[in-house]
This record gives C-alpha cells, sequence and structure tokens, in this order.
C-alpha cells in the first residue's frame, strides 16, 4: 500500500487506458490511473513535464478530501492547484487524496 506526503505546486489526476490482455478476466471496474506532480499551477496549459508521476495499476475510484479542484473536460482529467503539498494514500482499490492549499 502506498501512502506519502509530497511537496508540489499541482497535480493532475487522471486515468489509463488498460492494455487488451488487462481486460481479460480482470475487473471491470478496476484501472490503473495517475498522479502527476508539477512544480508551477495550470500545468496542462504549460509545456512543463511533471517533476514526479504516480502510478496505480487498479484503482476503484479516487476520493478528493477538502481540496478545491478543476475538472477538465477535454481530456477527463482533475487539476488542483494552489498545492503547500499533497497526501496520496492507497486504501485497497481505492486512492486518497488531501493536502494542503495557499
Amino acid at each position: 500500500m502506498y501512502h506519502k506526503k509530497l511537496k508540489t505546486k499541482s497535480v493532475i489526476l487522471g486515468r489509463r487506458k488498460r492494455e487488451a490482455e488487462d481486460k481479460k478476466g480482470e475487473d471491470f471496474l478496476l484501472r490503473p490511473c495517475f498522479v502527476d506532480l508539477f512544480e508551477v499551477n495550470n500545468p496542462h496549459q504549460t509545456d512543463y513535464a511533471p517533476h514526479k508521476i504516480l502510478e496505480f495499476e487498479k484503482v476503484h475510484k479516487i476520493v478528493i478530501e477538502g481540496l478545491n479542484i478543476s475538472y477538465l473536460l477535454p481530456g477527463n482529467d482533475i487539476v488542483i492547484n494552489d498545492l503547500k503539498e499533497i497526501e496520496v494514500e492507497e486504501k485497497g482499490p481505492h486512492l486518497i487524496i488531501k493536502g494542503k492549499q495557499k
């Protein structure tokens, strides 16, 4: 299980496509997802690369607690800006996201 506090200014959360071989015999509700950490706000509007990438293979849902977020409709990703730190915790098939914003 993963549980870590990380210093960052913003994150992008999203799901990845499952590989064809992963679809065979797997629980349809579990998906791979990512948490990309950036040193700038609104990283989707820049060409900056994330300073850290967290990847999780079998997640049912991401629970975001106490943070202001933006949902990007074109990419189906979530952006969280103005962070001081973020806490990412894997609890079974769920990913819990908490943090401190400015």
